[in-house]
C-alpha cells in the first residue's frame, strides 16, 4: 500500500516559518510530480505548489509566491515545502499529492495554524 506521510505542521505566529515534509516510506518519489494542496475550514481544497519529476520545474499559487518554496531531496526521498512570512490566511490542513501516469496518491494531511 502506497502511503504519503506529511509532517512539520504546527502553530506559528504571523510572520513565522514552517517547513513541511512529504515522505514516502517504501517507494521512490523520483518519477512523481509532487504537489502541495491545502484546505481551510469551509473552503475547497486548493493547489499551493508543485514540483515536476522531469526537470524539477516548480509552480506556485499567486497567494504564496515569494513566501513558499518547494524542493525535492532525492537522497531522502522527501519533498519539502518551506513556508516563510506566514499569514493567518495560510491556516489550513496541508496535503501532499503524488502523480505519475495513472497513479495518484494523497497523504493524510498536516495542520498549519497561523495565529497570535
Amino acid at each position: 500500500q502506497v502511503q504519503l506521510v506529511e509532517s512539520g505542521g504546527g502553530l506559528v505566529q504571523p510572520g513565522g516559518s514552517l517547513r513541511l515534509a512529504c515522505a514516502a516510506p517504501g517507494f521512490t518519489l523520483d518519477y512523481y510530480t509532487i504537489g502541495w494542496f491545502r484546505q481551510a475550514p469551509g473552503k475547497e481544497r486548493e493547489g499551493v505548489s508543485c514540483i515536476t519529476s522531469s526537470d524539477g520545474s516548480t509552480f506556485y499559487a499567486d497567494s504564496v509566491k515569494g513566501r513558499f518554496f518547494i524542493s525535492r531531496d532525492k537522497g531522502q526521498n522527501t519533498v519539502y515545502l518551506q513556508m516563510i512570512s506566514l499569514k493567518p490566511e495560510d491556516t489550513a490542513v496541508y496535503y501532499c499529492n503524488a502523480q505519475w501516469l495513472w497513479r495518484d496518491y494523497w497523504g493524510q494531511g498536516t495542520q498549519v495554524t497561523v495565529s497570535s
